[in-house]
């Protein structure tokens, strides 16, 4: 058994299931099974699984990362949604570059879940799949 064809999903919580689940859609998830829980994949790379369950302590402590190729084209995507407007979410942070370096923007999902999206480093490889 190799750990190489196994798939890692964390559990994230959803406050209001059908707006988390509406919000994952509008940033490009994939959406590949809705039932009692949504199933959500990020390429190739995994993704995580939307529950409908909310304890908001764990909610607002939980933090996810999204290692992307071009920080600046989603920065543009996320902007492009509204998110404050359609998901009333805390407004996301423009990309900047963190004293541990890597470069990365800000965004909270409905339930108080923080995204770390991150631009990968061609010289790092713990920043790949």
């Amino acid at each position: 058994m190799t750990l190489s064809s196994i798939v890692a999903r964390p559990f994230l919580p959803a406050k209001d299931f059908a707006l988390s689940k509406a919000f994952y859609e509008a940033l490009g998830f994939e959406k590949t099974l809705d039932s009692q829980v949504a199933i959500f994949s990020c390429g190739g790379a995994g993704g995580f699984i939307l529950q409908n369950y909310y304890v908001k302590d764990w909610a607002e402590n939980f933090m996810m990362q999204l290692m992307v190729e071009d920080l600046d084209a989603w920065w543009a995507h996320i902007e492009g949604l509204d998110l404050v407007g359609r998901f009333g979410v805390p407004a996301p942070t423009p990309p900047k570059m963190q004293a541990w370096g890597l470069r990365l923007a800000y965004v909270y999902d409905p339930a108080g879940v923080l995204w770390h999206v991150a631009e990968a480093r061609p010289d790092a490889p713990q920043d790949r799949a």
